[in-house]
């Protein structure tokens, strides 16, 4: 997870419903991020999750009662209040939500949200119809408009038997629109077009020319630019790593899918971060069906062409974009990353040694050094959602 977390406090508080239990893993996590913790949970709350558990995964004091006698000299609900750095409701009844958005205060946990000027963010659990309720989405209308952030829930299987809207969003999710309350809104109201994954080139039916790639750099990109306010079309090759909600994801199989996509996006766009490792070359017929193993007898030939190089094709169309490139090389690194930033006419590249087993394809860390016109920065080992933040920083510092 990401860095950001480290040193914040974060008041989680726990309302009575089925999904209490969730909030464990909840702030187990955030713990292990480095957020200090500081929990409130209402009466009703603790009839599903005992204190205890919360107390011994936040690894500190659970507060239920606005009347308990005080660890300290000062009143719960203003000192919880002032120490925070965001509040998180997780999950947030109806009856919860109705207090908020009509100013009642009258326990501990509504007496804080009061009194904080800390970020807020509602994540809503509930029965389907209870959701859907007039009353509960005229209260919704009402926290949004005060700057409340509320992570909808999901659709699936509720606990009552029903399926329908109303789940806890799963903990990946809540953290990640989360996050966003921590990073500053420095790219609200630009547009950020990234291409990411690999590409597949069919030589028939069931067989194809790939890579490695996972994507995974390219979506921390997409998901970095997204937490700091821009609007964010990924234009994605096939691969098995999940988007978070809230970035416009067009799948894509080849490079001629991906240029295609890509080129129907770009006059909107303010950047466009080319991080999609596509395939050089394509067969020159793809053949309908399965090529039988013995057609070809001992050697096989399958005539190759050139594809278009993506971001080249793009960066050729631009018309006061940003445009940023990936060298992944494995040898002569600058130098090779260095002629691309010219040929490709780009205004930065990042190069990446694909030879390192730690920042290469499919691995969770990266390795790289950004180049421009005349700027050079090197930067350490980190994981690629840290690197991400990185490139979007030098990014803003640099270009926007």
């Amino acid at each position: 997870m990401n860095s950001v977390w480290r040193g914040k406090v974060v008041l989680l508080g726990v309302t009575g419903g089925i999904a209490a239990y969730k909030a464990v893993e909840l702030a187990s996590s955030l713990r292990k991020a480095g957020a200090n913790l500081r929990i409130i949970m209402t009466e009703n709350a603790t009839r599903f999750v005992t204190p205890l558990t919360f107390r011994e995964v936040a690894a500190g004091p659970v507060y239920t009662d606005m009347w308990q006698e005080p660890l300290h000299y000062d009143m719960a609900h203003i000192s919880l209040a002032e120490e925070a750095d965001l509040c998180l409701i997780a999950p947030a009844t109806a009856n919860l939500i109705g207090k908020l958005a009509n100013g009642i205060a009258d326990d501990l946990l509504t007496t804080t949200l009061m009194a904080t000027q800390a970020p807020i963010c509602l994540a809503p659990a509930m029965n389907t119809h209870m959701w859907e309720n007039i009353a509960v989405q005229e209260n919704i209308g009402r926290l949004k408009s005060r700057g409340i952030k509320i992570i909808e829930p999901e659709a699936g299987h509720l606990a009552c038997g029903q399926i329908g809207k109303g789940r806890l969003p799963v903990l990946e999710t809540i953290l990640y629109e989360l996050e966003s309350l921590l990073w500053p809104q420095d790219l609200a109201g630009k547009r950020f077009l990234i291409t990411a994954g690999p590409t597949r080139e069919f030589v028939d039916d069931f067989r194809f020319i790939s890579n490695p790639s996972s994507g995974k750099m390219g979506i921390a990109l997409a998901k970095a630019a997204k937490l700091r306010g821009a609007d964010v079309d990924l234009v994605l090759g096939p691969v098995e790593v999940s988007v978070p909600r809230g970035i416009n994801v067009h799948r894509v199989v080849s490079a001629l899918d991906m240029l295609q996509a890509a080129a129907d996006l770009l006059a909107q766009a303010d950047v466009v971060i080319g991080s999609a490792a596509v395939s050089d070359f394509r067969p020159e017929k793809r053949f309908s069906g399965k090529v039988k193993r013995d057609t070809w007898g001992e050697k096989v030939n399958w005539p190759m062409v050139p594809n278009p190089d993506v971001l080249a094709s793009l960066s050729s169309q631009r018309n006061k974009q940003k445009f940023i490139g990936f060298a992944a090389e494995s040898d002569n690194l600058i130098r090779n990353a260095s002629e691309k930033l010219e040929k490709k006419n780009l205004d930065l590249i990042i190069a990446n040694d694909i030879s390192r087993k730690d920042a290469g394809f499919a691995v969770d860390t990266n390795q790289i050094t950004v180049l421009g016109k005349e700027f050079k920065q090197e930067l350490p080992l980190m994981t690629k959602e840290e690197v991400a933040q990185k490139i979007i920083d030098i990014l803003v510092q640099n270009l926007l």
